[in-house]
C-alpha cells in the first residue's frame, strides 16, 4: 500500500514543480536522472499518473492534487489498475464506464466537452465531445511503409511476434510504447509517421506534372513530408528549409538513411524575409506551417493543460506571414500544399480564405483529417493550384 501512496506523492511533487516551459518527457528524464531512487517500474507508473493528470485538463481542479491524480487515473483507465485497486477499491469494476458516467460518479460538475475547453473555435466537422474525450487515451504508433518493403516488414513482424494492425499496404499501427528499433531500419524501410500525416499524401497524388518536379518543403522540420513526396512523386529536385539549423542537421541524417541525396538545404525565417531570388519557382511548395499543434496534444497532453488560447492568434499571424513569403514561388500551374496539425478554424479554414484572397490560387481540395476516432492525430490540409 505504501508503494502506491508513494507513486501518487511523487507524481504530485513533480506536477507542483513542472511549469510547462519545456516538453514534459524531457523534464521527467532530467527529474529521474537527478532522483535515482526510482526503478524502471516506478518511473513508468509515476509518469503515467502525471500524464493522466494532464489528459483530464482542468475539470478536476476543485479537488486536492492527490485526488486530481487519482481521479484522472480513473478517467483514463479502462482495465484493472494496481494503484486504483489498492487506493480506490470502491471504483473496482467501473473502469469501463463512459467518461461522462465517471464524471458523475466523481461528483464533478463538468461535461466531457470540458476536457477541451475551446469547442467554439474548432474546425468544421470536428465533433466536440468525441474529440474532447479522445484526450483520455494515448494515440497509437503508426509507420508508413516505403515502396518495396510491405511484404518484407509484414513477414518480419509476423515471424517476430510483433503485434500490429494492417491498415493498408503502406500503413501499420502499433500500440503506444511498442519498440520498433530492434526490428526496423527506420527511414529506409519505413517512416514513423502518424496516420493522418500519411493521409496528406493522398493530396500529393493529385499533383500533376509531365516531368521532374521542383519541390520546396518550406517548413521541413524532420523531413517526413519530403520523404513522402519522394515516394509519391518519384524523381524530384528538392529544396528544404527550416528556421532551425539543428533540425536541418537531423534532417540530413534522416535523408541519408532514406537514400535521398539530391536536395539542398537553407536556414530561413520565412516570417521575416524571403531567402529565394524572385524568379525561383516550384511545381510544388509544401507549407507544413508552425501551429498550435492542438491536433497532436493526445501525445503531449501537457500542452493541452498549459495552453493559452491567445496563442492561436499569434500562430495565425505567423502562418499568414509565411504564406505571403512562399506564394510568389509557386509556378503558374504549380501547387501549394498547406498543412497544419491544428484543430482550430483560425489556423485552418480561415487561412484557406486568406490564401484565396491574396493570390490567384484555386482551391482544389481541403480536408480536416480527423484522428480522434482512430487513435491518431487530427490534421488539416488544403491543396491549391496557381492559375496559368
Amino acid at each position: 500500500m505504501s508503494r502506491f501512496h508513494s507513486y501518487i506523492n511523487s507524481a504530485v511533487t513533480i506536477l507542483q514543480q513542472y511549469k510547462g516551459e519545456e516538453p514534459f518527457a524531457g523534464y521527467l528524464k532530467k527529474y529521474f536522472s537527478a532522483n535515482k531512487k526510482y526503478g524502471s517500474k516506478d518511473r513508468k507508473q509515476i509518469a503515467h499518473c502525471c500524464y493522466c493528470f494532464f489528459r483530464a485538463g482542468h475539470v478536476l481542479k476543485e479537488l486536492s492534487k492527490e485526488e486530481q491524480v487519482l481521479s484522472a487515473l480513473f478517467l483514463c483507465t479502462q482495465d484493472a489498475d494496481p494503484v486504483l485497486t489498492a487506493l480506490k477499491p470502491e471504483w473496482e469494476g467501473r473502469y469501463i464506464l463512459h467518461p461522462a458516467e465517471k464524471l458523475k460518479l466523481l461528483n464533478i460538475q463538468h461535461t466531457v466537452r470540458d476536457f477541451f475547453p475551446w469547442p467554439n473555435g474548432l474546425s468544421e466537422g470536428i465533433e466536440p465531445d468525441a474529440f474532447a474525450t479522445s484526450f483520455l487515451q494515448q494515440p497509437d504508433l503508426f509507420i508508413r511503409i516505403r515502396p518495396g518493403y510491405y511484404q518484407v516488414l509484414k513477414s518480419m513482424f509476423q515471424a517476430k511476434g510483433v503485434m500490429y494492425k494492417e491498415i493498408s499496404e503502406t500503413c501499420f499501427s502499433f500500440s503506444s510504447g511498442t519498440k520498433l528499433d530492434d526490428y526496423l531500419s527506420t527511414n529506409k524501410e519505413a517512416v514513423i509517421q502518424d496516420y493522418n500525416s500519411q493521409q496528406v499524401g493522398e493530396l500529393m497524388s493529385l499533383v500533376k506534372s509531365e516531368d521532374v518536379f521542383d519541390v520546396w518543403d518550406a517548413c521541413a522540420a524532420s523531413g517526413g513530408k519530403s520523404i513522402m513526396a519522394k515516394d509519391r512523386l518519384g524523381k524530384i529536385n528538392l529544396i528544404v528549409s527550416d528556421i532551425r539549423e539543428s533540425i536541418l542537421y537531423n534532417l540530413k541524417k534522416r535523408f541519408a538513411e532514406a537514400g535521398i541525396s539530391n536536395f539542398q538545404t537553407m536556414v530561413a525565417d520565412l516570417s521575416a524575409n524571403d531567402p529565394l531570388p524572385p524568379g525561383d519557382q516550384f511545381d510544388l511548395v509544401i507549407a507544413d506551417v508552425p501551429c498550435s499543434g492542438s491536433g497532436t496534444w493526445g501525445r503531449t497532453p501537457e500542452q493541452l493543460y498549459f495552453f493559452n488560447q491567445n496563442k492561436v492568434d499569434v500562430y495565425s499571424r505567423l502562418q499568414q506571414q509565411i504564406i505571403s513569403t512562399v506564394l510568389p514561388h509557386v509556378k503558374p500551374g504549380g501547387y501549394l500544399l498547406y498543412i497544419t496539425c491544428s484543430v482550430f478554424k483560425k489556423e485552418n479554414e480561415q487561412q484557406v480564405e486568406f490564401i484565396a484572397g491574396h493570390s490567384t490560387m484555386k482551391l482544389l481540395q481541403n480536408e480536416c483529417l480527423k484522428g480522434y476516432d482512430k487513435k491518431a492525430d487530427t490534421m488539416f490540409a488544403a491543396l491549391f493550384r496557381k492559375e496559368l
